[in-house]
């Protein structure tokens, strides 16, 4: 099954509630009420939010955040039902919903979400979606009771505001019209009290509050999931999960053929026939994401901006997404695609390997004096040595050799961090965080930001990201994003190669629902087959 290319939320038009499962299942485990699945990229520090782990915790259903995001890419209600901007504008007041326990049975409180969030702006390195803006949180103190006769006639709440619950207040060193949507991102997720005691990272076996509770994990191997049977919503499809980290794509496509996993993510391409073959589903649908040529441009040869250029002239995007990919992705032309509505359309250019031998030579790079660099990439992801492969091709056709290298992203990323590389081939999501393209911006490419492999800096640039701090306005913010992504280009900062479709695959199993923007959970929709209703 093929979703349009601009799928934008996919079939999400449905409340976010419901793609918690569209309907609930039993509680109670029989013969088939189990799962296991094959997800590519296993925790990268033991589930530490502040290593980004918390999105996978999201994906796994296990914890939740005050916010979700609905049809809109706009902020929707999840632990938090109603949020308001205060008198003071740095200050937003957050209703919590009632009713809620955390997996170990402590109530979910305003203390708690406090200390949840206190922790986390703590860390060295918080997260990119509240890094940088000072936030704070305070529990609101409770309303004086008021005396009877006042009672009679209580002043009317506003529509959009529960007349009862706790209430957080989360103030940031600027008016942030963004913050709302900030506290969707899955590394913000809210944990019980005792998940933090004694000071150290926060435990999160049986602290949540999310649909599945994680019981055990082994490191970055497996981990077991159950589900939570006093979940304040739609309750998990599965009664259990067993979660097993594979990274390598052929063998999560031969674990779904052999049956030993009913659902396994990034499938690779060329096994899309041999999965159906064996009864199984394949859907693929866009993606936020672009899969990137970084250049260091803190060393030579990528300071100079002819020979950045050279290289974006001698790759044919449109070749290596039609035929290399075999159609499992689009080709970039810039950093932004079809998942969301303020991507790209155009294709680029074809490759003109005339013009980037000119370029290379204007910067002294010739047959005498032949251009050698290295590129780096991993295997997680299917495309990725495919690709570099492709790319080393088509840049010795324009005079350029290339040295690849296949490895471990983790064992990569502080040289690269460093800027102790030539090239290096990414797969990036573009809305890092939050459904929101700010972060990712301000994170990858502004002078100080926190992953900006390519070292690109530019005040223009950083001027145009900081003006988004003070724009809520989504139609004017998506203009922003357009504007940089179009500065990127023009800057020649790396290689915008393609953006890939997201493949799963599915075989006894029913429920998944296509997410282009990443920001959902992905495990508690899935049910067992034999457990779907009829009809």
């Amino acid at each position: 099954m093929l979703f349009p290319a601009r799928l934008r939320l996919a079939a999400a038009a449905a409340p976010v509630l419901l793609l918690l499962g569209a309907c609930s299942g039993p509680t109670t485990t029989g013969p088939g009420d189990a799962l296991a699945v094959a997800l590519q990229f296993p925790p990268r520090s033991a589930y530490a939010f502040d290593a980004d782990d918390g999105a996978l915790l999201m994906t796994l259903g296990v914890a939740e955040t005050l916010t979700a995001v609905d049809a809109d890419a706009r902020p929707a209600p999840s632990l938090a039902t109603a949020w308001e901007q205060t008198e003071d504008p740095r200050t937003w007041r957050f209703t919590l919903r009632e009713g809620v326990t955390f997996h170990d049975g402590t109530p979910l409180t305003a203390d708690a979400v406090v200390t949840a969030i206190t922790y986390i702006t703590g860390v060295t390195a918080p997260p990119r979606a509240i890094a940088g803006i000072g936030l704070t949180a305070t529990a609101e103190e409770a309303a004086p009771e008021k005396a009877p006769a006042e009672e009679a006639a209580p002043e009317k709440a506003p529509a959009d505001r529960a007349s009862a619950g706790e209430a957080v207040l989360l103030t940031t060193a600027q008016p942030d019209p963004v913050l709302p949507l900030r506290m969707s991102s899955g590394n913000l997720g809210i944990l019980a009290p005792a998940a933090y005691a004694g000071g150290r990272q926060p435990s999160v076996i049986r602290t949540a509050t999310g649909p599945y509770v994680l019981t055990s994990v082994n490191g970055a191997d497996s981990a077991v999931l159950e589900r939570n049977p006093a979940y304040w919503g739609t309750k998990a499809g599965a009664a259990t999960v067993t979660v097993r980290y594979v990274t390598d794509p052929q063998s999560r496509a031969l674990a779904l053929q052999s049956g030993d996993v009913q659902f396994a993510e990034g499938l690779p391409h060329a096994s899309a026939a041999a999965v159906r073959s064996a009864g199984g589903e394949v859907v693929s649908y866009p993606a936020a994401r672009t899969v990137e040529l970084l250049l260091n441009q803190s060393a030579k040869p990528f300071g100079d901006l002819r020979v950045r250029r050279a290289v974006t002239a001698a790759i044919d995007r449109n070749v290596l997404a039609a035929q290399v990919l075999e159609g499992a992705a689009v080709p970039a032309s810039d950093l932004f695609g079809p998942a969301v509505p303020w991507g790209a359309a155009a294709a680029p250019p074809a490759a003109d390997a005339a013009a980037a031998k000119r370029l290379l030579a204007e910067a002294g790079h010739g047959p005498d004096n032949r251009l050698r660099v290295r590129l780096q990439t991993f295997p997680n992801r299917p495309e990725m040595p495919v690709l570099a492969t492709a790319i080393q091709s088509m840049l010795a056709d324009a005079g350029i050799t290339v040295e690849v290298t296949v490895g471990d992203y983790a064992a990569q990323e502080p040289k690269l961090l460093a800027g102790d590389f030539d090239m290096f081939l990414n797969s990036r999501g573009y809305l890092s965080d939050f459904a929101d393209a700010a972060s990712v911006l301000s994170s990858d490419y502004t002078c100080t930001g926190s992953y900006n492999i390519d070292h690109f800096c530019s005040a223009r640039f950083d001027g145009l990201v900081a003006g988004l701090a003070a724009t809520g306005d989504v139609e004017q913010r998506q203009k922003g994003f357009a504007k940089a992504a179009a500065m990127l280009t023009e800057e020649a900062v790396g290689v915008m190669i393609v953006h890939p479709n997201n493949t799963v695959g599915l075989r006894g199993v029913t429920g998944f629902t296509p997410d282009p923007l990443g920001v959902r959970p992905v495990l508690p929709p899935l049910k067992p087959a034999q457990l779907a209703p009829a009809g």
